[in-house]
């Protein structure tokens, strides 16, 4: 019995080293592996190639990380112990008046826009907090970055004189409305004052 049971446990293991030399020869990965489903990743801190600008020449959405002041800090909020021991919170500066990578009229904008946001020093801060990773929150403040910059470009467009007429009348039968409940709330008021001072 003892021989029967140690053949057969010899030829298990030898059926399941021979399974693991295949696996290992043939570096099987699934179709699912996260090499394949993003051949292009990385999770490394880089500057990439500045971007063609012949589609939009005032902002391309090209920010290059070493030209910006990058802080690290505790983060506050819930997050157990971890949160007290790594610095995820990220802030992130840049002075616009030195910036290279702006256009005149990107800065010009920033300033109009942000002007009462900027340090003595002249910079334009950006903090993130969102999640507990380094990497996610400089993320978030660099789509900050695009968003601001974005924002005061941004120019509303005109007007059409049928537009313009139509909002007109809009905004003066809303007025002639209002002036009228007025009214009517007035005159009830000074009626009820009028039958408390006859019963008085």
């Amino acid at each position: 019995m003892n021989a029967i049971f140690t053949k057969y446990r010899s030829n298990t293991l030898k059926i399941f080293v021979t399974t693991q030399t295949i696996a290992r020869n043939t570096g099987y990965k699934s179709a699912l592996s996260l090499d394949k489903l993003y051949p292009q990743s990385s999770l490394k801190l880089t500057t990439p190639t500045k971007p063609s600008t012949s589609q939009s020449p005032d902002f391309s959405g090209y920010i290059p990380i070493d030209q910006l002041n990058i802080t690290y800090s505790r983060s506050s909020g819930p997050g157990g112990q971890n949160v007290n021991k790594v610095n995820t919170k990220v802030d992130v500066r840049f002075n616009i008046k030195s910036a290279t990578w702006l256009s005149d009229k990107i800065k010009s904008k920033l300033l109009e826009k942000f002007g009462s946001k900027l340090t003595k020093e002249g910079d334009l801060i950006f903090r993130s907090d969102l999640t507990r990773s380094q990497q996610l929150n400089l993320a978030d403040c660099l789509e900050k970055i695009r968003n601001s910059i974005r924002v005061s470009l941004f120019e509303k467009p005109e007007l059409s004189p049928e537009t313009q007429e139509k909002i007109r009348k809009r905004i003066q039968n809303a007025n002639r409305e209002r002036l009228a409940l007025k009214r009517h709330h007035g005159a009830i008021k000074a009626e009820k004052r009028l039958t408390d001072h006859v019963e008085l």
